[in-house]
């Protein structure tokens, strides 16, 4: 506990430091850091926003539950952010706006498609930053000694401190010392873990060689193991294709159309230093993407190991316990299981009173069920302890999943303060304030924001793991906002009325199915198309789509001016409408308004 406090305060304290040295004095530091930060620096601060507590905790805790049914989270995270990169980032930076509806609002050139971008924006965000702050609750009760609420609570006052007091200046150091954090936090125990079964000091490469003093592979192994207690095959899944195509596609294509995202591509130069972003990016995503995999595996592996056929005993005190054999045949249960469970996220019920725990999949041939209940977001959190590492282990492993979920809450923020200050406030409704009086209520909106969003995490635990609510917002984006972004820099015909009924549609659509198959009818045998309710996003993406071709195209084109530009931000240097790409394109960058506004 000393060394969990220890990397905990340490970790918390640079944050703060950084959000007071990085303080934003202006509207542009605060909503796009300057336009000053190095390529390289962005790529850092991007991966660290992009890798929340859905990657750190919650990804690998599904590839340990689900084996291949969880990879669909890796695929359509990993694909996603490529789509971004290479096919919106580098346009959306040319055509120089820095918020989704700032851009919905000026391509589409109505007031009235704004504010719904607005609010598919926060709808998205919301619904990703509850996520967050269930991932920032889950490591707190554990590691500190607090319940749930209470650590969500103390994760919300620390995100305050430099969200609110440093933008998106102070946000972006942040990030960057919050991604070395939560990588070195990450790949340090799954160094050690995957030298202790296999001998092998590689994860990547670990969980694929065989098991030290076997002949046999890890993944051979666990297939075994898992099918010998009722399981499917680790290495398969019980999902049918559709649902796995479909969960992929909501979560690549819901990439492309996170504001949190997008906005980190305005804090560079120029385009061309908004691609060079993107390729550092990818780098410091890849470093802990392909540790996860095995991160999943070894973590299934050790909890059977540990847990399955030991015994239960009602006492705190360890030191009493029985060593070795005990009576009814079992091992003492261990001591990571007992201090879990006092969280509540670990359980046991001894339903044939044998004094064992059993852990059971549905076709266990023995016929007993399952006694023990493991949340899948405990998975990477818990494997130092599982594997009985030393205690700064333990300790760098929470401060790193702390700064996973707490970089990404502050990006969320902040996409959320500038909708609500930059694109509701000052480009909708009170054209003519000031940048002084922009900056506070974009401070106020971010401290409101805080509040709403740790109220949402304290329930988001009842809903569903981590990585499932992040889907549920990557379905919404990729339904309501991916569709008018692509059309609106490829396809110069798309108009405002199109725009409207196509984001309109698409969020509708997706909450309504989401929140109907979560909680009014849970059967899944009533899906469409047996999609679940994580990957509708995909479907009612293409439906999204169409309606918004076919509302275009039976309503008057988009003025001409608009059409050039579109045409003009696809090749780089040219465009024509809204300055040169070196010209300042923070807030204050008001475009004098078109006739057909």
């Amino acid at each position: 506990m000393d060394w969990t406090i220890f990397f905990v305060v340490a970790s918390f304290g640079t944050y703060i430091g950084i959000a007071l040295w990085a303080r934003a004095g202006s509207t542009n530091d605060f909503y796009v850091a300057g336009h000053d930060v190095h390529p390289m620096i962005n790529g850092m601060a991007t991966a660290a926003d992009w890798m929340s507590a859905a990657s750190f905790l919650s990804m690998a805790g599904l590839i340990a539950s689900l084996g291949y049914g969880g990879s669909v989270y890796l695929m359509g995270w990993t694909g996603g952010y490529v789509l971004l990169a290479l096919l919106l980032a580098p346009f959306l930076r040319e055509f120089g706006k820095f918020t989704v509806p700032d851009f919905v609002g000026d391509r589409y050139y109505s007031t009235a498609a704004r504010v719904i971008a607005v609010i598919c924006a926060l709808f998205v965000s919301f619904t990703y930053i509850a996520g967050q702050m269930s991932g920032v609750g889950i490591a707190f009760s554990r590691f500190l000694g607090v319940d749930f609420n209470t650590g969500i609570l103390v994760g919300m006052g620390i995100v305050f401190i430099y969200a609110v007091l440093g933008g998106m200046k102070g946000v972006t150091y942040t990030q960057v010392a919050q991604y070395c954090v939560l990588i070195f936090a990450y790949t340090v125990p799954a160094i050690f873990i995957s030298m202790m079964i296999t001998g092998n000091p590689v994860p990547q490469l670990g969980f694929i060689s065989n098991v030290r003093g076997e002949d046999v592979s890890m993944l051979e192994n666990l297939n075994q193991v898992v099918t010998e207690l009722g399981f499917i095959e680790y290495t398969s899944t019980n999902k049918s294709w559709i649902d796995v195509f479909a969960i992929t596609g909501a979560l690549m294509f819901g990439t492309a159309g996170l504001p949190h995202v997008i906005i980190r591509f305005f804090t560079v130069s120029s385009a061309s230093a908004a691609r060079v972003s993107a390729g550092w990016a990818l780098v410091f995503i890849a470093l802990l993407y392909t540790v996860a995999p095995a991160v999943g595996a070894f973590a299934r592996y050790n909890i059977i190991d540990t847990v399955n056929e030991t015994t239960y005993i009602e006492t705190d005190d360890y030191a009493t316990a029985a060593e070795g054999i005990t009576s009814n045949g079992g091992t003492p249960v261990p001591e990571w299981f007992k201090n879990w469970e006092r969280t509540g996220l670990v359980g046991f019920e001894d339903m044939n009173g044998d004094g064992l725990m059993q852990i059971r999949g549905p076709n266990a041939p023995d016929g007993l069920a399952n006694e023990v209940t493991i949340n899948n977001d405990i998975s990477v959190l818990a494997s130092p302890e599982i594997a009985q590492l030393p205690e700064w282990v333990i300790g760098l492993m929470v401060a790193g999943g702390l700064a996973a979920a707490l970089s990404t809450a502050a990006g969320l923020l902040m996409v959320i303060s500038s909708a609500i200050s930059h694109d509701l406030c000052r480009r909708t409704l009170f054209k003519g304030m000031s940048d002084k009086t922009e900056l506070r209520i974009a401070r106020v909106a971010a401290a409101g924001a805080v509040a709403a969003a740790g109220l949402m995490g304290m329930n988001t635990a009842k809903l569903a793991f981590v990585a499932q609510v992040v889907a549920f917002a990557f379905g919404l984006a990729a339904a309501s906002l991916f569709p008018i972004i692509f059309l609106g820099i490829f396809w110069k015909r798309m108009n405002k009325e199109g725009a409207i009924a196509s984001m309109a549609f698409g969020l509708i659509s997706t909450f309504s199915y989401i929140y109907y198959f979560k909680f009014v009818d849970t059967d899944p045998s009533h899906w469409f198309l047996g999609v679940s309710p994580e990957g509708i996003g995909f479907v009612f993406m293409f439906f999204s789509a169409i309606i918004g071709i076919v509302v275009s195209l039976v309503t008057a084109p988009p003025p001409q001016d608009i059409q050039d530009l579109v045409e003009d931000i696809r090749v780089p240097g040219t465009r024509t409408r809204h300055g040169s790409v070196d010209d300042d394109m923070g807030p204050m960058d008001d475009h004098t308004p078109t006739p057909a506004e």
